[in-house]
């Protein structure tokens, strides 16, 4: 009998691959995204055997390339997507209040105006309607107005000749990518097998009707055939090509659009709060993260290869247009110190439509028995979108299932997180370190910090920073092997943390000492340590390069 754990360790993969070879599963997830762990979770907490197989590593696609904003859409008001809106609305309250609160932190963003009038009624109308729409669960603060002369001392870097006020609204901020990885390990607490680096092959079928799936083991090649009653497809914007390799007519098209992002240091603008500003197409976003900012995003069509989207010469060209039509002094591309870019995997019926045209809405398709598939949607809906997903697939199970209970379902690290809080001081003294580290690790891990801490009660060593200028600790490194399935320097670097973009080298000074904590938990050779510090290594330098081809390309 397995013991539920949330443990991500590599202990728990080989249990995991055990499990997938010896089992029978009601649920079979394909695709470890923010979509398919929330699937995952909505599956298990219902009491259902389920699998979750992910080719590469959670959030390594579109769900770690997001703006990193639980919102509403605001924009969506102005086309009428009230009942997205209202939705989107509704899960940011719980994630902020109850789902998630130590990952998920309220933001405060400005709406500049250039007109004091009718823009302003407007407008006004506009952020009353969205703070209406959020319902009765308000945990965030009412917008208010803001006047030229408050704005002078909120954001110094906004134009004075241009601006004559503002609205100041609440959405939230999340790393994405550890959220999404946190939903998975909450999905494994309640029993869900999960693993990383496992591939879907092809579906097991008898007749029309789909009974599990082939997976590839891709880390020792092993193919397994995994049974199960019904297999969910959360594969974004791998839907389509996997619809046609597995000979299934689809219900909908995948349309992919190009979010990309750029990120300045935060000296580089001078304001109190984000900035959100209506373009032409859609609208631009000045985020605050950490001392820097991040500001985006395009939304464009993308045709080519989606393990390798990136933000070309024309977008960050736009970006710091349209960003500049607003700062002074301007942005400039030296300052660009990263870009990233994500692909959303919108649904669509009409292949001549602008993907800002196209709704976010999602769509669940049951095409045979036994398969079901999911795609659309906003990152804020994903509990919403899972819990749709797994009513379509329970149809296959013959048998009463209960509803879905994760509206109250809090992810692991909530439990005490306000308490803890409450006495950061207090445990920074019991263990040794800086109040502010006690806070960095409540924001990351909630009330798990101290499963972060445990190795540095017998040596020091652990709780002291990986980089001087980033919050990160080793112990963080660790962890991140231990108990968050990470299995390479790229998933630890890219994903548990985020040095890679937030570190001035991307984290190649540290790549060697990365690898020596992980090899060790991993029983990985010289050889294999050195073979993942080069993938590293080379996925930097394509990313340097694209940028500097970029940038130097960029007007």
């Amino acid at each position: 009998m397995r013991v539920l754990s949330s443990e991500l360790s590599p202990s728990a993969r080989v249990d995991a691959i055990r499990a997938l070879k010896e089992e029978q599963f009601d649920i079979l997830v394909i695709g470890g995204g923010i979509n398919g762990v929330g699937i995952a979770l909505d599956a298990a907490s219902r009491g259902l055997k389920v699998a979750l197989v992910e080719m590469a590593d959670f959030a390594s696609g579109t769900s770690s390339k997001s703006s990193k904003l639980i919102h509403g859409g605001l924009r969506y008001l102005e086309q009428y997507d009230f009942k997205l809106v209202r939705e989107a609305l509704q899960e940011r309250e719980l994630m902020v209040a109850t789902l998630a609160p130590h990952l998920v932190k309220p933001v405060s963003f400005l709406y500049p105006l250039q007109e004091k009038i009718k823009e302003r009624t407007y407008v006004g109308a506009g952020m009353a309607l969205y703070d209406a729409l959020r319902g009765f669960k308000r945990a965030l603060p009412w917008h208010k107005h803001i006047s030229q002369k408050e704005l002078s001392e909120v954001a110094p870097s906004l134009r004075l000749d241009l601006i004559t006020g503002g609205y100041q609204y609440f959405d939230a901020q999340v790393d994405d990518a550890r959220h999404t990885m946190m939903i998975a390990r909450t999905a494994a607490k309640y029993g869900a097998v999960i693993t990383t680096r496992t591939s879907c092959k092809s579906l097991i079928r008898d007749g029309r009707k789909v009974q599990g799936a082939t997976i590839v083991d891709n880390e020792s090649g092993e193919e397994i055939r995994v049974i199960a009653k019904c297999t969910v497809m959360a594969a974004g914007v791998w839907t389509d090509g996997l619809y046609e390799s597995f000979g299934i007519k689809p219900g909908y098209k995948v349309r992919m659009s190009k979010g990309a992002h750029i990120v300045v240091p935060g000296s580089a603008i001078k304001s109190n709060t984000g900035v959100i500003i209506k373009t032409e197409l859609s609208v631009l976003f000045i985020i605050p993260w950490g001392d820097k900012w991040i500001v985006g995003t395009t939304d464009t069509d993308y045709n080519e290869d989606p393990a390798t989207p990136l933000a070309t010469r024309e977008d960050v060209n736009y970006i710091l247009s349209q960003a500049n039509r607003v700062l002074e002094p301007k942005l400039d591309k030296s300052q660009v110190i990263g870009v990233f870019a994500g692909l959303r995997p919108l649904v669509s019926s009409d292949p001549d439509s602008s993907t800002t045209e196209l709704s976010r809405e999602h769509v669940v398709d049951h095409p045979v028995p036994g398969f079901v598939t999911i795609a659309g949607g906003k990152y804020t809906t994903y509990r919403v979108m899972s819990e749709d997903a797994v009513n379509s697939a329970v149809s296959d199970l013959m048998r009463i299932v209960p509803d879905s209970c994760t509206e109250g379902l809090a992810i692991i690290g909530a439990d005490g997180y306000s308490v803890l809080l409450n006495k950061a001081d207090d445990l920074a003294s019991s263990y040794g370190v800086t109040s502010s580290t006690i806070l960095h690790l409540l924001e990351r891990y909630g009330s798990l910090f101290n499963e972060v801490l445990e190795p540095a009660i017998l040596d020091k060593s652990w709780s002291t920073k990986l980089i001087e200028e980033l919050p990160y600790l080793r112990a963080e490194i660790l962890y991140a092997v231990t108990h968050e399935g990470a299995r390479s320097i790229d998933d630890v670097l890219s994903r548990r943390t985020r040095i890679s973009f937030e570190a001035k080298d991307q984290g190649i000074a540290v790549v060697e000492e990365v690898g020596e904590i992980i090899s060790k938990v991993l029983g990985w050779s010289k050889a294999q340590t050195q073979a993942s510090i080069d993938e590293y290594i080379a996925t930097v330098e394509d990313q340097r390069k694209a940028l500097n081809q970029t940038l130097r390309e960029t007007v």
